[in-house]
């Protein structure tokens, strides 16, 4: 069963706001084996909306709308639809009484403009929300169905989840949609693309798809099956596969994030880590500390900005300074060893490198150092972090993350890319 989802409301078109609801019905929608091939942003203009309900009815099984069922001049997803289908629209008495119900429980006077939520299409049936105001619109169309809800998440997902799942999953005959996504970070996306590209061009239940962001590439693997313990069969193989392919770049099979992957380790090693911030800011230790109970693990961070922050809180040289600089080897290492010294830490991380947009010290906009100090290892790595300010800030707290993350698994001598 094929199904189109369409946003309605100019303020979708504008950036104003995201289209939330059309993520959140998606993955549903996955779960009982509906399904979704395409994604419609239509605005508040009529003949606009009715062609983009035409559009999907030719090439979908389901097609369900958000927004525009309110009271109001620009709410004209009623009008769309029966402009769309050569209908009518007519008023429901027994949705007029629910309407001015819901207002005298409120204790209000109904304005009479809320009357328009009580026309339909001829042929609709309608659902009738405990959440707001906007009846929902169920539309046979043929062997098809096109469901109107409203834009409001919480009335939206009320309607979803007591009639049009139970309806579709009904329809679907059984069917359910199951994915796995595992995680991976020092390899670029093009190389993950090469070492699976076989998989990729032959696996067709599950099928594998890439999705790469500042840092990390994810690996979904998605089966269809009869229910969800047979879907997960299917993906099992498969995922194996990948994760022995990528090896220690994968940090989590659960799509989980890294700081939480890190959080693991370091409670089950019982060992706590300290920071040294440059470029990031204090990002590193926002991440590692966003779980709850993080002071188990958690000792502290020092953010040193300048050269004499970096020489008098941490203990960089000025050797190292006026020598290699601050963006280097030896002061990430110098850096690391520092912070250890200072938290009284088990391990210790550091940071240091350009964010840009300008150069610094000599050194482009990218170039990042991580620093690694513990008991029985001092390291540092490199790597040119590509983006704007924002994208190498971030790709510096995954490299720091990850290259924990190794030492914590005793994998620090698996190549790291960048």
């Amino acid at each position: 069963m094929r199904a189109e989802l369409i946003g309605i409301g100019t303020e979708i078109l504008l950036g104003q706001i995201p289209n939330t609801n059309a993520q959140w019905m998606s993955d549903r929608l996955a779960g009982i084996g509906v399904d979704v091939v395409h994604h419609q942003a239509v605005g508040d203009n009529l003949d606009r909306i009715a062609d983009a309900f035409r559009l999907a009815l030719s090439r979908a099984d389901v097609v369900i709308s958000t927004g525009g069922l309110g009271p109001t001049q620009d709410d004209i997803t009623r009008e769309g639809i029966a402009l769309a289908l050569g209908v009518p629209l007519v008023r429901r008495p027994e949705i007029e009484e629910f309407l001015r119900e819901k207002f005298r429980r409120m204790g209000r006077d109904m304005p009479e403009i809320n009357l328009v939520q009580a026309d339909a299409p001829v042929g609709a049936r309608y659902l009738l929300p405990d959440r707001g105001t906007a009846p929902g619109l169920v539309v046979p169309v043929g062997d098809r169905v096109l469901y109107a809800v409203a834009g409001v998440p919480a009335e939206m997902r009320e309607m979803m989840e007591s009639t049009i799942l139970p309806e579709l999953a009904a329809r679907s005959g059984g069917k359910v949609i199951a994915s796995r996504v595992l995680r991976s970070t020092g390899m670029a996306e093009a190389r993950v693309a090469e070492v699976l590209a076989d998989l990729f061009d032959t696996a067709t239940n599950p099928t594998l798809a890439y999705l790469a962001s500042a840092g990390e590439v994810k690996v979904r693997l998605t089966a269809k099956a009869s229910s969800p313990e047979e879907a997960e069969q299917l993906i099992d193989p498969l995922a194996d596969e990948v994760a022995r392919r990528l090896g220690a770049t994968v940090f989590t099979t659960t799509d989980e994030n890294l700081e939480v992957v890190v959080a693991r380790l370091l409670r089950a090693s019982e060992r706590r880590v300290a920071c040294a911030e440059s470029l990031t800011g204090g990002a590193l230790a926002a991440r590692l500390t966003a779980e709850a109970g993080s002071s188990d693990y958690f000792v502290g961070s020092a953010v040193c900005y300048t050269a004499t922050a970096k020489r008098d809180v941490l203990g960089v040289s000025p050797a190292t300074i006026d020598g290699p600089g601050v963006v280097s080897e030896a002061c990430a290492r110098e850096m690391a060893a520092g912070a250890r010294r200072l938290f009284r830490s088990d391990v210790a991380v550091s940071l240091t490198g350009v964010a840009g947009p300008d150069p610094h010290d000599g050194k482009p906009p990218g170039e990042v150092w991580v620093g690694l100090d513990a008991p029985n290892l001092q390291t540092a790595r490199h790597i040119r972090a590509p983006g704007d300010r924002a994208l190498v800030i971030r790709w510096a707290e995954q490299a720091a993350l990850d290259l924990l993350r190794r030492y914590l698994e005793d994998r620090i001598e698996d190549r790291i890319e960048g």
